[in-house]
């Protein structure tokens, strides 16, 4: 068996799990997310936590049930907490301003960058250099911020550009004469 998929997934209070067949529905105080389990793995609730386990024992089914122990794992954090991703924009006249759903982007370009934001996501700019984006699905949070960052990832040599805030950006020296 998986080793991640022994360990159970505690519920929090306030965190509400629905199975029915093979969908598992979360709902908790940020939100509600929904999963369709892979047919291989058999999810069990017991007091206060989830249990996974794969139905049969080959080396695919047991890593399905990990993935979806981990994947039901990061639903009940984010319903119940919610997750966040920091990025700095670093550069002369690198700035963001948030506005309702619309990420508005000065990157060095000759035109702004308007993102607009996924349903389920929201952005804070706490200043004119630091972007905040939050939601309760964690692939969904991290994709935005990579989508963000791509539009100019940091560079080598000056390191201007979008980067997460826990980014360390290799540097490299200047050409030598």
């Amino acid at each position: 068996m998986s080793r991640v998929a022994k360990n159970p997934v505690k519920l929090p209070a306030g965190v509400e799990v629905k199975l029915a067949g093979q969908q598992l529905s979360v709902k908790g105080a940020k939100g509600a997310l929904e999963l369709n389990v892979h047919s291989s793995v058999e999810v069990t609730q017991e007091s206060g936590e989830l249990r996974f386990a794969a139905r049969n024992g080959d080396q695919q089914n047991r890593a399905m049930a990990g993935t979806t122990r981990a994947l039901v794992n990061n639903m009940v954090i984010g319903v119940s907490q919610g997750f966040e991703r920091k990025l700095q924009l670093v550069g002369v006249g690198y700035k963001a301003q948030a506005k309702g759903t619309v990420l508005n982007l000065a990157l060095g370009f000759s035109h702004p960058v308007d993102y607009e934001l996924p349903q389920g996501i929201t952005a804070e700019t706490p200043s004119q250099t630091d972007i905040l984006i939050k939601g309760i699905d964690k692939q969904l949070v991290g994709q935005v911020a990579a989508e963000i960052r791509d539009f100019r990832p940091p560079e080598p040599y000056k390191g201007k550009g979008v980067r997460y805030a826990d980014e360390v950006v290799r540097r490299k020296e200047a050409k030598k004469k």
